[in-house]
């Protein structure tokens, strides 16, 4: 009797093991943003929900919730932090609330150009910082290309800092971005992206600052009608995971998100390239006034939120480090 209670616990503690390594059943992965569906980050995301479907030999996939459907992206955020929700697209200037280090990614005029900001991203500098929201249960997987952000507003153009003077400037939830603003003149306000058309027409502010698709696809060119492009921040967007999820997944499982979502980055710089034509193109159709400032007076009014970072030998280092990458 005892040898086969002995054999019977062992059987299934040989059971248990081997459950414990195979990969569980179909998995569908709850991912929600605030994007219109025409927007590349969304398609690029239709397209990861595929590729995850194909590597995974069917055995994960993606259900996509857009436009805001659960809540705004901080919110999003608190839903992956709560194991709620298990994917989101924010921005790094959201993000920056929950890892504090990727502020350095929204300083203004900080790349070169759009290939410097790639190889920054793609390389050690960017891999990094994808793990810092990790204490806060948010692990980034890769950042998607959201251009350069510039200033519409309705009243009058801004061709040079002097004109934000007084002028009250829709922000993100960005300390980094607040202090841009600030340091140009302008009045920051934080509102979310989805009370921002009525907060324009309404004249709660006098304008906003995002990039080329984003002012189109939200029919802000409706109420504003100059659009400067002084390019202050290239601002990636991030896709980030909750590590209730990840946490959750085997080895095999979470390389196979993974490997989707890298496939994702290259297909979304594709689309978001073409995008950001297409949307200048359709703005100037509505009537929109397109302005090419000057950008020098803009980067050495902003040089002052540099000097403060001089104090946090930590951040500074980032710094330095990102304006050396080739």
């Amino acid at each position: 009797m005892k040898i086969y209670l002995k054999l019977s616990f062992t059987i299934i503690a040989l059971l248990s093991l081997i459950s414990c390594n195979q990969i569980s059943e179909h998995k569908t992965l709850k991912l929600a943003h605030g994007l219109d569906v025409s927007h590349s980050v969304h398609k690029a995301m239709l397209q990861m929900g595929k590729d995850l479907e194909e590597i995974s030999g069917g055995k994960m996939d993606v259900k996509i919730y857009p436009n805001q459907q659960l809540g705004s992206e901080r919110e999003c955020l608190e839903l992956l932090q709560i194991g709620s929700l298990d994917m989101t697209k924010v921005s790094v200037g959201v993000m920056e609330n929950f890892a504090p280090k990727m502020k350095v990614l929204g300083l203004p005029f900080l790349f070169k150009n759009k290939q410097h900001s790639f190889n920054v991203l793609d390389g050690p500098i960017g891999k990094s910082l994808l793990n810092e929201g990790t204490q806060f249960w948010l692990k980034g997987l890769c950042y998607y290309d959201a251009g350069s952000r510039s200033f519409y507003t309705k009243e009058r153009p801004v061709n040079s800092p002097e004109d934000l003077e007084g002028m009250k400037i829709r922000v993100m939830e960005s300390v980094t971005a607040m202090n841009m603003v600030r340091s140009l003149g302008g009045s920051p306000t934080p509102i979310s992206w989805g009370e921002l058309y009525t907060s324009l027409q309404q004249g709660v502010v006098d304008g906003a600052e995002n990039n080329p698709p984003s002012f189109y696809l939200s029919k802000h060119y409706e109420v504003c009608k100059f659009y400067s492009l002084d390019e202050h921040t290239v601002l990636p967007d991030v896709l980030v995971v909750g590590t209730h999820l990840w946490n959750s997944l085997n080895k095999q499982e979470q390389k196979w998100l993974q490997e989707a979502a890298d496939r994702s980055v290259k297909n979304q710089r594709k689309l978001w390239a073409a995008s950001e034509k297409e949307a200048l193109e359709a703005v100037q159709k509505e009537g929109v006034e397109i302005i090419y400032p000057d950008k020098e007076p803009f980067a050495k009014q902003v040089q002052s939120i540099y000097d403060t970072y001089k104090k946090d030998k930590e951040m500074y280092s980032i710094i330095q480090e990102i304006r050396n990458t080739k």
